[in-house]
């Protein structure tokens, strides 16, 4: 084992146990913090003509109908679209299963078989859950017909499809899988004829996209790194994608695709928050791109029909002009700001729970989460939390509500709210002090 083996395998296992032990790392350890600020970020050329469009999600979780359901929609967006018809590609990213078992792969397989048309492309990986048995190998060749580990050509586009090989723990690749992952790579540059090389693998490379301090792998970092015409794909953390830190600029692009079952999100950094709304959830990532090295990627919601984000990489080759990186995204973010007319109200639902609605503020992108604080009649705190928005979820409500408890309020009292919103990229709104009276 070379000394480059060992690192891998080394550091896989260390983050894999900090993972297991709920160990929270910072977000952001390797996201670009240089590079050329910009005023806006680019928009897609009317001109843009794309060569390829692949179709992307991942972690349904045994959701077959919401996998049916993408790829459904996406032959009826693009059957007859006028610039650029048809669907070249699926890739799905793994979590497909529960705990491995056969029987999911069958009922996974036989939704695609029924779906898929025979002339689209279709290449699916493992994820940590397929891991979860030891026969995973086995059933996946078995199920699919081919390898976990794949390169396809479409359209003259390269993508390398990284199932990997469980190392120690469900998080950790071996050595030898992860050797195969950069081999492909430096394969596939070979072909230095300046368009974007498509990669995908399960996990978020570590630091990268939103959801990738928790639910990302350092072992990625080590194969993605310094190649600049990758395009890379991933899931594993169910963090929405139409969070704009789902894409991130470093030396390469990252893009975290979301989730086709549920979502998760953090919360003061700490992951596993699940507000209402998280369930159900269903995604999927649109992926064009021309000869020239441009890539128009795009976040569509399937259960509203609607597009929720659209981004554009000129050119993947110019790495000095990256537009997605942590840095410039942060410098086109801003202070979130409350409506003029903004008001509050208190109401039970018909759980006898009580909520609290108030209209929400708006900035650049998304307002994440808000610090939401309760004052009597006599001024004294009686609720105080932090709770995230659910700017996942598509749909005309432009009120922010949260439960707040069932005997934490009484009926025709008034109260203060103090609420202070919050930014995707960490601005913060002036405090908003209201009035209300419970119903």
């Amino acid at each position: 084992m070379s000394f480059k083996e060992l690192m891998q395998w080394f550091i896989g296992i260390i983050f894999g146990v900090t993972s297991v032990l709920g160990v929270i790392l910072p977000f952001g350890g390797v996201t670009r913090l240089t590079g050329k600020v910009t005023d806006g970020l680019p928009t897609v050329p009317d001109d843009f003509t794309p060569t390829v469009r692949i179709v992307v999600f991942t972690d349904s979780h045994n959701k077959n109908d919401h996998v049916a359901d993408a790829i459904d929609t996406a032959y009826e967006l693009f059957d007859s679209d006028d610039v650029y018809a048809g669907v070249d590609g699926f890739f799905g990213l793994g979590d497909f299963s529960s705990v491995g078992g056969e029987g999911d792969y069958v009922n996974y397989v036989a939704t695609l078989k029924e779906h898929v048309r025979e002339e689209t492309v279709c290449i699916n990986i493992h994820g940590n859950h397929e891991f979860k048995n030891d026969n995973y190998r086995e059933y996946f060749i078995n199920n699919f017909g081919y390898e976990p580990d794949t390169v396809t050509e479409i359209n003259g586009f390269k993508c390398i499809a990284f199932s990997g090989e469980r190392s120690a723990t469900e998080w950790t690749f071996t050595p030898q899988s992860l050797a195969w992952y950069s081999n492909a790579i430096k394969e596939a540059e070979k072909d230095n004829d300046g368009r974007a090389i498509f990669t995908f693998q399960h996990p978020h490379p570590w630091g990268t996209v939103y959801g990738s301090s928790v639910w990302g792998d350092p072992q990625i970092n080590v194969v993605l790194a310094g190649h600049n015409r990758i395009v890379n794909f991933s899931g594993h953390s169910h963090f929405p994608l139409n969070d704009p830190r789902s894409i991130n600029q470093t030396t390469y692009t990252a893009v975290g695709c979301g989730a086709t079952a549920t979502f998760e999100l953090e919360n003061n950094y700490i992951p596993g928050q699940h507000p209402d709304g998280y369930d159900p959830a269903s995604q999927m990532c649109v992926v064009e791109a021309d000869n020239d090295g441009s890539v128009r990627i795009r976040g569509y919601d399937l259960l509203s029909d609607t597009y929720f984000c659209d981004y554009y990489v000129e050119d993947v080759n110019d790495t000095e002009n990256y537009a997605y990186t942590y840095r410039n995204m942060r410098a086109n973010d801003s202070k979130p700001v409350f409506p003029e007319d903004v008001s509050a109200r208190a109401y039970k639902n018909e759980n006898g729970e009580w909520f609290l609605s108030f209209d929400e503020a708006g900035s650049n992108f998304i307002v994440h989460e808000y610090k939401v604080i309760v004052r009597n009649e006599k001024g004294k705190i009686i609720f105080s939390e932090n709770f995230v928005d659910d700017y996942f979820v598509i749909d005309d409500d432009d009120t922010a509500d949260f439960r707040i408890g069932t005997d934490t309020l009484e009926s025709g009292k008034t109260y203060t709210l103090c609420v202070r919103a919050e930014s995707a990229y960490h601005y913060y709104s002036d405090w908003l002090e209201l009035e209300f009276t419970a119903e």
